[in-house]
């Protein structure tokens, strides 16, 4: 646990740099121990000496984050919904050959119809029991409290007497026999000091090891829609003084999360007199109102760590962010974001996140990271994660869908805009959680997609507030607009793009939604940025049901019904920039495009292999007319489209007036797809023409269901997966991340794109999809 300093200590602290050795809850990439940490003292939460605030603390995982609350000294559960948890991060227990003590002291704030319980839960663990997977398993071994009686797993043994309003103490204690566990449980009375009942059993080793963690309701089901998303007919319970002991846990510091979560940054070359501009991003749990708001921007000049910068924290997303004009792009430079944590006591914890801003890769190639659409069932995902930090980018791309609805479970908020926005904070702090080592040492383009702002699909309209019919059909996914408050958009925003350059035009589009579109100069490649889907028409404008309309066709049939020349994909606003973007050449050398999504249909059929979806007006390749402009807008830029999505990936070429006289696309593969999608034209019939000299089937000039001229050079079909290893099936769902290198000598791309159970640096041809790697040259960006 971090030591704390006091108040009058930690403005010396400050003065001095901290000094030129990190001290109390530095934040680093730490490699894997050779031997376990264990456990050797006993730790208590540090919940009586913290502000009154949602976050309850980087030791801790609440699920959810915002149903939990620090109140008056003690982690407090804010509804009556079942299986709400709190998970120790540094703690598992991991060896049952030693004893081991933990407690708790409990008091049933509600009382509901029904008692759903709160116990210690252990034994959580997922199928491959790594702690940050763990905390999202709802079930294990509960050991508490329940209608006035003992529950130890599914035994039951009365108390003496009935608890009523007292606070008890929940004490259980294991120790090895004979290659079991000989637990005991004993309930306390907090005001009387009277024990009310013990239990002991035997258990096997494999109901222990895993997660330990405390639980309101341990009884009640959870539920991720309708009425019961946020509360049942039981009570709901306060937790405080928990604690934990014996060398049967771990001990692991670095798995600490926050309060400082993680850092993006990015580095780009201005063209004015302000030079590289670097902006940083440092993310935080929701705090309280008497926590500090400020963070401070350390960097490491001649051995010592100089303030350059304080940024205040955004109370409403939770972000602090620098912006520091004329950065000496020449050097990678060491940096460090502190946060001084104030306690109750006032006392100060400071919190270091170290990392290094990387040199400007100026003369030599540029490698790209280029990653998208991460389903929580394969969390954390550390087969990629592993593999991104092994490969060392020096700029790393999520073209968007860093979560998704069902993250985590226990449903969505839409309103009020207040809770809407801790809804999506938890879920999106799974991103951080697995991917903060890539970021935190190179630079980071993030933008936000559809399921980031909690839709299925989205047709922005602009900023447009959703129709509320689709409101009350609970169909978000098939009408134009946006069904979250504005004030919820735009905290997604703020903490997807707030590092990124400013908008070009940063005037907000309707309803004061914030805009993020513009360019990043970086080792000699301009990047246009820009939002797929924020000005895209909706298909009600064409009377289309999403999902049914024009399924009947034949496939090689193109409809003109389903085009109209009004229909946007990226706007007038950003069509304009495209436009003198292809043609500003300054500072640069190479050109690349960085979207959500490739602006083709290249999907056939959905969900599974035989059900074939001739219109997917999700796609990009509708409508036709705004992606005809959007490639127009490009076409002189001879710029590699990068981007993801569909989770499908692939390797195309667009035509505009013929095939294949425009602009390349590289859509990455998904990082783990949940939704299937194939490409399978050869199967239902679809005319081509001129495959690549590799023969591979479903490759060649095709036009798809929107009469969009595409040549497709590789695709990578999935599996059927039928594995419960969620990385096993996140492979076999074709699952993986792409990279790109930018030869500004040779003037090419060359694109991977790794499947997601290998190791990029081992060199082996199966590592990647068939038909990768690929390079071409910018000139064929213009012509084949």
């Amino acid at each position: 646990m971090s030591k704390t300093v006091t108040r009058r200590d930690t403005f010396k602290f400050i003065a001095a740099g901290l000094a030129a050795t990190s001290v109390a809850c530095s934040t680093k990439t730490v490699k894997a121990p050779t031997t376990r940490p264990v456990l050797l003292n006993p730790i208590n939460d540090r919940w009586s000496n913290t502000h009154d605030r949602v976050w309850l603390g980087g030791e801790y995982w609440a699920n959810p984050m915002e149903d939990w609350r620090i109140s008056n000294g003690a982690a407090e559960c804010v509804t009556t919904g079942g299986q709400r948890s709190v998970h120790a991060l540094q703690h598992q227990l991991v060896d049952t050959s030693k004893t081991f003590k933990t407690s708790v002291r409990v008091k049933l704030l509600e009382t509901g119809k029904e008692d759903g319980g709160v116990a210690i839960r252990l034994g959580v663990r997922s199928e491959i029991n790594e702690y940050r997977s763990n905390c999202f398993v709802q079930q294990g071994l509960d050991i508490g409290v329940i209608n006035n009686q003992i529950a130890l797993g599914s035994k039951r043994k009365s108390l003496t007497r009935a608890i009523n309003n007292d606070e008890i103490d929940i004490i259980i204690t294991g120790s090895p026999q004979a290659q079991l566990v000989a637990l005991n449980v004993e309930i306390i009375s907090v005001s009387s000091s009277e024990s009310l009942g013990q239990m002991a059993a035997l258990v096997g080793t494999e109901e222990l090891l895993g997660n330990i963690a405390v639980v309101s309701n341990f009884n009640i089901p959870s539920f991720d829609s309708g009425p019961n998303q946020s509360r049942s007919d039981a009570g709901r319970y306060q937790f405080r003084n928990w604690h934990i002991e014996g060398e049967a846990f771990s001990n692991n510091v670095e798995q600490k999360f926050g309060p400082i979560l993680w850092t993006m940054y990015t580095l780009s070359d201005s063209r004015s007199d302000e030079g590289f501009i670097m902006k940083l991003s440092a993310l935080t749990g929701p705090l309280g109102e008497k926590d500090s708001k400020d963070v401070v921007l350390q960097v490491r000049k001649n051995g010592k760590w100089v303030e350059i910068s304080k940024a205040d924290l955004d109370t409403d997303g939770w972000v602090a962010t620098f912006r520091i004009p004329n950065w000496d792009e020449s050097q990678a430079t060491p940096y460090r974001v502190i946060y001084m944590e104030s306690q109750v006591d006032g006392s100060i914890k400071p919190d270091i996140y170290e990392g290094t801003i990387k040199a400007n890769p100026a003369g030599r190639k540029m490698r790209m990271a280029a990653l998208t659409c991460q389903n929580d069932y394969a969390f954390p995902y550390e087969p990629v994660a592993k593999n991104v930090a092994k490969l060392d980018p020096d700029l790393v791309f999520f073209s968007g869908d860093q979560l998704y609805e069902s993250h985590g479970g226990f449903g969505i908020i839409r309103v009020p805009a207040k809770m809407a926005i801790l809804n999506y904070l938890r879920k999106y702090y799974q991103f951080g959680w697995a991917f903060k080592d890539a970021m935190r040492n190179a630079p980071t383009i993030c933008l936000p997609d559809d399921h980031d702002v909690l839709q299925g699909n989205l047709w922005g309209e602009g900023g447009a507030p959703m129709p509320m019919a689709a409101h009350d059909e609970n169909r978000v996914d098939k009408a134009g607009g946006y069904i979250e408050p504005i004030k919820m958009v735009n905290v997604v925003h703020k903490t997807h793009t707030a590092h990124h350059m400013e908008p070009v035009e940063p005037n907000p589009s309707k309803r004061g939604m914030s805009v993020y579109y513009g360019e990043l100069i970086y080792g000699d490649v301009s990047f246009a940025i820009v939002a797929d889907r924020q000005w895209k028409s909706g298909p009600e404008r064409l009377n289309v049901i999403v999902g049914t309309s024009g399924n009947d066709e034949e496939p090689n049939f193109i409809n003109p019904k389903w085009n109209s020349k009004e229909l946007h994909l990226l706007g007038d606003r950003q069509e304009q920039f495209l436009k003198r973007w292809a043609q500003d050449w300054r500072g640069h050398k190479l050109k690349a495009l960085l979207s959500q999504t490739i602006f083709a249909s290249l999907a056939t059929h959905q969900m599974n292999p035989q059900h074939y979806l001739k219109y997917d007006f999700d796609a990009n390749g509708w409508p036709a007319s705004g992606r005809d402009r959007a490639i127009s807008a490009i076409k002189g830029s001879k710029a590699l489209h990068i981007c993801g999505d569909t989770h499908l990936p692939s390797v195309s070429q667009y035509g505009l007036e013929q095939q294949r006289d425009s602009n390349w696309a590289f859509c990455t593969p998904a990082i783990a797809v949940g939704w299937q999608r194939w490409w399978r034209p050869d199967d239902i019939g679809l005319n081509y023409a001129n495959r690549p000299q590799h023969g591979m089937p479903n490759t060649g000039e095709y036009l798809d269901s929107f009469g969009n001229k595409n040549y497709i050079y590789a695709i990578g079909d999935p599996e059927v997966s039928r594995s419960k290893n969620r990385y096993v099936m996140a492979h076999e769902k074709c699952s993986g991340f792409g990279f790109i290198t930018f030869d500004k000598e040779d003037m090419t791309y060359k694109m991977d794109a790794y499947k997601f159970m290998i190791d990029a640096t081992d060199g082996k041809a199966s590592n990647q999809f068939e038909g990768w790697p690929l390079t071409i040259k910018q000139s064929d960006n213009q012509s084949a």
